[in-house]
């Protein structure tokens, strides 16, 4: 383990203003959800701060998780029972620090989910849409068919893609958002996309998709939102002198 470590405060103020966190309308609690020890210098990442990563997490020896996906959400009952209870008994029995950044983490330019899923994919984005300009939208550097961009989010993420083909036009503007944003899809029709890409779809997205000849990819929740967490814990790592790993907890979601 590193010999650096930063003050648990100082990671927090640091993470708010990096991610611009005041800016957002969040229904997740972004920040220092649970209080750990003070003194922060292994870093476990993940996407969802499930029993699984937690347990990982206290094999690891972290001092602190950071997640996409924290354990406080808008609507929650309050209640700490059952699955809550789990959780929160492991992180206050470790003395682990758990902080958690939604909606900032997705939107981040250079360290965000959207914008390491472009980076992976080669996709450069020119513009925004959506509800808090989450959404990114850009040109294809070549205009591609929907078996070919299929292939390679497929060979990318390691699992299959849930693909409706529109009206089988040639791709040259590709607008996505990584998680749960299928809500977007209208959004991105009407920002000029040719093919939506996102992490889930539910019953309207197919009809939208036929009715208007966009494509639409569901590329799994979880499967696009394992790359915002990391390179967020590198770029701690690099400033800070802290260690750091991802942990993956595969879901099918």
């Amino acid at each position: 383990m590193s010999n650096s470590f930063i003050q648990r405060g100082a990671l927090e103020l640091h993470l708010r203003q990096l991610l611009e966190v005041d800016r957002f309308k969040d229904y997740g609690t972004n920040g220092l959800q649970v209080e750990g020890r003070a003194e922060i210098r292994h870093l476990v990442c993940g996407v969802t701060a499930s029993v699984a990563l937690i347990d990982a997490a206290i094999a690891a020896g972290a001092d602190a998780i950071l997640v996409h996906h924290g354990l406080f959400w808008r609507g929650q009952e309050g209640r700490v029972t059952g699955w809550m209870k789990q959780r929160l008994a492991r992180l206050l029995a470790h003395d682990i620090n758990l902080f958690a950044y939604h909606l900032p983490l997705d939107a981040h330019k250079q360290l965000g989910n959207n914008a390491q899923l472009g980076l992976r994919l080669g996709w450069q984005a020119d513009g925004t849409f959506g509800e808090q300009d989450l959404g990114c939208i850009g040109s294809l550097s070549a205009s591609q068919t929907m078996p070919g961009l299929c292939a390679a989010l497929q060979l990318q993420l390691g699992r299959e893609v849930l693909a409706l083909p529109g009206d089988g036009r040639p791709l040259r503007r590709i607008a996505w958002c990584t998680g749960g944003a299928q809500s977007y899809f209208e959004a991105a029709i009407a920002a000029g996309a040719d093919v939506f890409v996102t992490g889930e779809i539910s019953e309207p997205q197919a009809h939208y998709s036929a009715e208007t000849g966009v494509a639409f990819i569901a590329v799994g929740h979880h499967a696009s939102e394992r790359y915002g967490v990391q390179a967020l814990a590198s770029h701690l790592a690099a400033e800070f002198g802290l260690t750091q790993q991802f942990i993956d907890i595969p879901n099918p979601a």
